[in-house]
């Protein structure tokens, strides 16, 4: 099996931070033009707009990974990652209600734009998406694991909305075994710092929020195969 190139952690314009031209069909798009072989969708507390990235990816030959990017209650941002389109919507629709009723402010936040399999407009969420849950980073992983997904703190050594700028520590029953860091970020320094990394895989993503940003294919993972299934175990397991 060939390694194969990734970006797990892209947002589109359903994101009220993501710039509009961010259209799963764009994203996918912008994949196959720079020749990545597996790219998530995970947007902001929803997974709303993935229904369109799944077609699109079937159309360009990318393998997609759904999902969103959960801010838990301490507000750190945690990667939800799925094999299929199905368990990527329940998640969603458990997450949802777990939202604070803020109504986001297009002009100041930005549009909250859902696509549809067309790439056409079809939607907008009104609820400010942006926003903390109800879900402490405690349960994420055996929630996440019970939607049948995966949970891996995103860019862990930021110094707002991660687990260690946020919390400062890593909990002593931490379950995940991947975790995402930044291009600049120092392995060695983290592992010495924070022992139980030692144990973790280490991924690098975009966290794209405009097309320029979308990494090019330098960062690479090992699974048995393409099949998503395969993408998830081999990120559950160091």
């Amino acid at each position: 099996m060939k390694p194969l190139s990734y970006d797990l952690h892209i947002h589109s314009c359903l994101s009220p931070c993501g710039d509009d031209e961010m259209t799963p069909a764009n994203i996918v798009g912008m994949a196959k033009i720079l020749g990545l072989d597996v790219v998530a969708l995970t947007d902001h507390n929803t997974s709303k707009n993935c229904p369109a990235f799944k077609a699109a990816a079937e159309e360009y030959g990318i393998t997609p990974l759904f999902g969103m990017e959960l801010t838990t209650s301490e507000e750190v941002h945690v990667l939800c990652l799925f094999d299929t389109l199905e368990k990527a919507l329940a998640f969603d629709e458990y997450v949802f209600p777990r939202i604070p009723d803020i109504p986001n402010n297009p002009e100041f936040f930005g549009n909250q734009i859902i696509y549809n399999a067309e790439d056409e407009i079809c939607g907008h969420i009104d609820k400010l998406l942006i926003s903390a849950t109800d879900i402490s980073f405690d349960d994420s992983y055996d929630l996440v694991d019970g939607f049948g997904g995966i949970m891996i703190p995103a860019h862990i050594n930021m110094a707002t909305t991660s687990l260690l700028g946020n919390l400062g520590f890593i909990p002593f029953d931490s379950k995940f075994k991947t975790v995402e860091i930044r291009e600049k970020d120092n392995r060695e320094e983290l592992i010495n710092k924070y022992p139980y990394l030692s144990d973790c895989r280490f991924i690098t993503d975009s966290d794209a929020h405009a097309l320029h940003i979308i990494q090019e294919p330098t960062h690479f993972m090992h699974p048995k195969s393409s099949n998503t299934s395969d993408i998830i175990e081999y990120l559950k397991n160091r």
